[in-house]
């Protein structure tokens, strides 16, 4: 837990540090016109476009490495390991077979875009290139998870990638590159940061090529090719069912409403720092719980990670939905950027719910029973397409978190209820509920407490006020032992 736990807390950390330059980025192109929404708005495709591309390109092989990698590492020496020479040559074969259907259909994709959102259009290489970084950079996040160096990977994503893109806005800015000229570097982040993360993980003697089959792929083959066929189906439907809302309206709606849908997602993705942060730190650990068998182990975390990570996204959510508007109208940002902010309260809503449930997909992924991961994903994909597709269509930019939610909320009582019923793991207790009444009364107190005051200073108060109040509270209700241990931990550190 030891080890779960400081990969957390570093991967938060990098992940707070993160979405300070994020915001700081978001500052540059709202408040100072660094770049218009329609080019923010394609910063949110090139994303979601690359969630694609590693799902596709990827063939479902990189949960191969997370579910075989404790065997090739205890049967065979460092050297000896042919595992990612496979992986490796099954991603770049992917990719290559990606760029030649992406080519085919471009002329599908100019019929869709160009009349509201003409810029995927122009920029449409460059969605490959940016994919291309996502692919390999995620197939080596995993390798660092399983060698409990997922802070390192987090680093690079949340935290260096996002000052690269605030060091690229200045230049925007002070005329030194054009729009164009940033967009275009910014579609080639991905790959630096992989290259970088490539020699981090050489570095510590992890990364080896060896290109003879070994006995441990003897014996595994038909079981890795098996768990990579249905796997690869699975990934694919969940990356539709997580990006396709961006598509939909940029193809329905003008360019720009992706920009609003960009930003309130940004929101939504700062709830969510601690499920990332503990997800990647959790993989190795439950990895190797399966193939022990400890299954008290799995229970532990699984319990553990619904509390903590209900309690982290109601402490964010709480301080993000009480500064949100105030922050907008203290730095003097058009008020046009307002116009996602009930969309941004939704979508905040949703990774709430999402974080209650804890690690659950990490869970059932890691296990041999990954088959049901792709049963649910089509149940996901059922619901979410439809629904998103008339929601928008109906409502607009809201109607993507009224799919958000709805699907959430389904797909995570399903494997809630798998692994209850066939595990026997219920990890919710009393103290789940009593986390939500803290939230809600801490942001009462907050907000009535500073109503009155504006500005800089009412950005300050609201903050403390919620912050103190619900901490104490945690404290006070004994809702989660890793916050006692945490602050016996630093006191014995700092009074000694």
């Amino acid at each position: 837990m030891h080890s779960l736990r400081k990969q957390t807390l570093l991967s938060t950390i990098f992940m707070i540090m993160g979405f300070a330059f994020g915001a700081l980025s978001i500052l540059l192109y709202t408040k100072f016109g660094a770049l218009q929404k329609d080019e923010v708005g394609l910063m949110k495709v090139m994303a979601d476009f690359a969630i694609i591309t590693t799902s596709f390109a990827s063939l479902g092989v990189i949960p191969v490495l997370y579910k075989f990698y404790p065997y090739y590492n205890d049967n065979l020496p460092k050297r000896n390991n042919e595992l990612l020479t496979i992986i490796t040559i099954v991603c770049l074969i992917g990719f290559i077979i990606f760029c030649v259907v992406g080519y085919f259909i471009e002329p599908v994709v100019i019929k869709k875009y160009q009349t509201n959102s003409p810029k995927v259009v122009y920029y449409y290489p460059y969605l490959f290139v940016f994919g291309f970084g996502m692919l390999m950079f995620n197939f080596f996040e995993i390798l660092s998870a399983l060698v409990h160096r997922s802070y390192v990977a987090n680093f690079l994503k949340e935290t260096m990638l996002r000052f690269i893109t605030v060091a690229l806005l200045v230049l925007v800015l002070t005329k030194v590159i054009n729009s164009e000229q940033y967009l275009k570097l910014f579609s080639f982040q991905m790959i630096f940061l992989f290259l970088i993360l490539l020699f981090y993980l050489k570095k510590l003697d992890v990364v080896h090529y060896h290109f003879k089959i070994t006995r441990v792929t003897k014996k595994f083959w038909k079981k890795m090719l098996s768990m990579q066929s249905l796997v690869f189906s699975g990934f694919v439907i969940m990356s539709l069912a997580q990006t396709m809302d961006a598509f939909i309206l940029s193809a329905k709606q003008k360019g720009e409403v992706v920009g609003d849908f960009a930003l309130a997602q940004y929101g939504a993705n700062l709830v969510s720092i601690p499920t990332k942060a503990i997800i990647g730190g959790s993989i190795g650990i439950l990895t190797q719980a399966w193939k022990d068998k400890n299954y008290g182990e799995i229970k532990r975390l699984y319990s553990r990670s619904c509390i903590n990570l209900s309690l982290m996204a109601l402490f964010l959510f709480g301080n993000i939905w009480l500064n949100a508007i105030p922050v907008i109208d203290t730095l003097g940002i058009d008020p046009k950027w307002k116009m996602g902010m009930t969309t941004m309260f939704l979508l905040c809503v949703a990774r709430c719910i999402e974080a209650s449930t804890g690690i659950n997909n990490i869970i059932i992924g890691t296990s041999t029973f990954w088959r049901f991961e792709f049963v649910t994903g089509i149940i996901l994909l059922a619901l979410r397409l439809p629904t998103a597709f008339y929601f928008i269509s109906k409502f607009g930019l809201i109607g993507s978190a009224y799919s958000d939610i709805l699907s959430i909320i389904v797909y995570n009582y399903i494997r809630y209820e798998y692994l209850r019923r066939k595990f026997k793991m219920q990890p919710f207790t009393y103290k789940n509920l009593v986390a939500i009444v803290l939230a809600v009364a801490s942001y009462l107190i907050a907000f009535y407490g500073s109503k009155n005051i504006v500005g800089f200073a009412g950005i300050i108060a609201r903050t403390s006020i919620f912050s103190v109040v619900m901490i104490a509270g945690i404290f006070m209700f004994n809702l989660t032992p890793d916050a006692k241990q945490l602050w016996d931990r630093w006191a014995k550190k700092n009074v000694n």
